[in-house]
């Protein structure tokens, strides 16, 4: 199993690219099921979570050629010959699940394994089968799988969601697209992700508006037709490599980053002393002077601030100056990193979904391990900071989210290499 050596260093300088979003594009991967003309995407990311989505869809039957290093993918389910999403591929990741609006809405029955994922809470699919019930879907847990099925088709309906959940938003999203009749979708999630859904699947002849606001209204069509189009920046790496700077000092430009994806991480960021600046090339970030200051975060849905940041901000708050609070409303069980970081000589207390850092003026290098993907790269980013080696055990998780993450610090100057495991 691969460990990531990580020594401090100092300052940070240089410039480096962010990829295309991994969770935009395993969303906008199963939407080439809606459609037996092909879908292309453009700036995919390079990941082992696009891997096990390719591997699933052509379980299913769909053609996925990936070209120009994996950036470009070219599907097509012109000949889909499968409806059922085997628990040996969708048990690997969570995204799993969004094959089964399209393959509703497209074949009129499914069958999809429960999914997994890294352990960070239920995150239960009751959202999920809610929406696809109000569209008249018969959903029924049998074994471990959803047997799902829409006699008659799907037919366009009211729902409000309990929660403002991505996945569900975007599962009922897709399956909405070819149902009968209008959807109008309330309480939905507003992230990124969702509006680049949303204009994938205009580009593909499907009939949305209201994506980025809280209420979604679809007109169902009869079929979607082909398209290309290009994944949105992945929000979660551009503010991740915000805050490699953060941690170690220096200046990096983040090519391709946009503030408005981040905007309550920016607004923390400035909080703590950090400047954010737009470039012709996407965002410049910097230390302003000394240590950084202590900043309270609540993890919310979009605009919020993101929980999939919360991990990497914790290790900026390590050492900060003060006493920070996090407080984690999204997922349970996300605070996992923190003992990791007390290895490393953090002070950190976590009640619940609370967790209260105090900040040290250094933190030491130290044998950790990786519990989540988010998790990953938040040790990495402290083993930065730290006086010494850091070695980073069990990285298969960043290797879901993060595309060539040593090759991108270091050519910011970081010492960081990957060590492969016996």
């Amino acid at each position: 199993m691969d460990s990531i050596i990580v020594t401090g260093n100092g300052p940070l300088a240089g410039q480096v690219p962010i990829a295309g979003a991994k969770n935009a594009c395993l969303t906008l991967m199963p939407a080439t099921l809606l459609s037996e003309e092909p879908l292309t995407l453009t700036n995919a990311p390079r990941l082992s979570d696009i891997a096990t989505m390719t591997a699933l869809l052509q379980s299913l039957g769909a053609e996925v050629t990936s070209m120009q290093g994996g950036q470009v993918l070219a599907m097509s389910s012109h000949a889909l010959d499968n409806h059922v999403a085997d628990y040996e591929i969708v048990r690997k990741m969570r995204a799993s699940n969004l094959v089964l609006g399209p393959l509703l809405a497209r074949l009129g029955h499914a069958v999809v394994s429960l999914p997994g994922g890294c352990a960070i809470g239920a995150r239960p699919m009751d959202l999920h089968i809610a929406a696809l019930e109000a569209l008249g879907a018969e959903i029924e847990l049998k074994e471990g799988y959803l047997h799902a099925v829409a006699r008659g088709g799907l037919k366009g309906a009211v729902h409000e969601m309990r929660f403002a959940s991505v996945g569900a938003t975007e599962n009922a999203m897709m399956a909405a697209t070819l149902a009968k009749g209008t959807t109008v979708l309330k309480n939905v999630a507003r992230e990124p992700e969702i509006v680049d859904l949303a204009t994938c699947l205009r580009r593909m002849g499907a009939q949305i508006e209201g994506d980025g606001s809280s209420e979604i209204i679809i007109e169902g069509v009869d079929r979607l037709h082909g398209a290309t189009h290009p994944v949105v920046t992945d929000r979660i790496e551009l503010g991740t490599y915000m805050l490699a700077p953060a941690i170690c000092g220096g200046e990096v430009e983040c090519l391709g980053g946009r503030a408005d994806l981040l905007g309550a991480f920016c607004e923390r960021l400035d909080s703590a002393g950090i400047t954010v600046s737009e470039t012709e090339k996407g965002l410049k970030v910097s230390r302003r002077n000394g240590r950084v200051s202590a900043v309270d975060v609540t993890t919310e849905p979009f605009p919020g601030f993101p929980t999939d940041l919360q991990a990497q901000m914790m290790a900026l708050m390590c050492t900060a100056e003060g006493t920070s609070v996090l407080q984690e409303k999204i997922f349970e069980n996300r605070f996992m990193h923190a003992p990791e970081l007390i290895r490393m000589g953090a002070d950190i207390e976590v009640q619940g979904g609370t967790a209260r850092v105090r900040g040290v003026e250094r933190l030491k290098g130290a044998p950790v391990m990786a519990t989540d993907l988010r998790a990953s790269v938040s040790l990495i980013l402290a083993g930065l900071a730290a006086e010494g080696e850091t070695i980073v055990n069990r990285v298969y998780h960043l290797d879901r989210g993060y595309e060539r993450v040593e090759e991108k610090l270091s050519a910011l100057g970081a010492r960081i290499e990957r060590v492969s495991g016996q």
